[in-house]
């Protein structure tokens, strides 16, 4: 049996993590690099500037993690998974399609002009010129996995048959752009110095559902709306 094997069932004895196991020893390496990301940003950053920060031994970060990218990159999973758990969720609880659009429109843009998510895309586009590779991996574990569940939403509603869409996938980016309308940009460039407010998200997102569903809507999602508003009417 050589040395690994030994130290491994060691530490399973013990009821200690192996080497690179330990999840609190993990968080606090990447609670640090958060810190030096944000104040250094991704090139300024370095690995000794982390291990500083973490409170660990060089040693120690590199065990768990072989390079500044390696680390970046779980920061940044990691990352994704608080701000955007369960989010595409809701799409899979469709009966009221304009009412779905708005409500997804509405938390889609909130997080995506969030100070947090703005920051980490600042960050992927500035390393992603010296490591494309990176970028292409930003892209698709997290824009591109969202893309295509509001793809399969199109479709399901297609069969329904309230919308008539022919490109089903550039109509999926049309929606994300009209749920941002101006918002992205005039953030990721640093225009605006604060997140958008609620108001003025749910103006821009119910504007955006609007034409979206104008372009695509077919006559039976008209009549079910129709038949929604009277019944609507008769309660009150």
């Amino acid at each position: 049996m050589g040395k690994d094997q030994c130290d491994l069932l060691d530490s399973l004895r013990r009821g200690r993590p192996a080497a690179g196991q330990d999840p609190v020893k993990r968080s606090q390496i990447i609670d640090g690099a958060r810190r030096v990301f944000i104040d250094k940003g991704f090139e300024a950053a370095s690995m000794n500037d982390i291990t500083r920060e973490a409170g660990v031994s060089k040693g120690t970060i590199y065990v768990y993690f072989a390079n500044k990218e390696e680390l970046f990159e779980a920061l940044i999973e990691e990352e994704r998974g608080t701000i955007f758990k369960n989010m595409y969720d809701m799409l899979d609880r469709a009966d009221d399609l304009r009412q779905t659009l708005v409500k997804f429109g509405k938390v889609l843009s909130l997080k995506i002009t969030s100070a947090k998510v703005i920051q980490a895309q600042r960050t992927v586009i500035g390393a992603s010129d010296r490591i494309p590779d990176m970028g292409a991996r930003f892209y698709e574990r997290g824009p591109k996995r969202g893309h295509d569940r509001m793809v399969a939403f199109l479709n399901a509603a297609i069969e329904r048959g309230l919308l008539k869409i022919d490109d089903v996938d550039l109509a999926a980016y049309q929606f994300t752009e009209l749920c941002l309308a101006g918002l992205f940009r005039q953030c990721i460039f640093a225009y605006r110095t604060k997140a958008p407010s609620q108001e003025e998200i749910d103006h821009i997102v119910r504007s955006g559902v609007g034409m979206f569903l104008k372009a695509y809507g077919t006559e039976r999602l008209a009549e079910e709306e129709s038949h929604q508003m009277i019944a609507l009417e008769a309660k009150r």
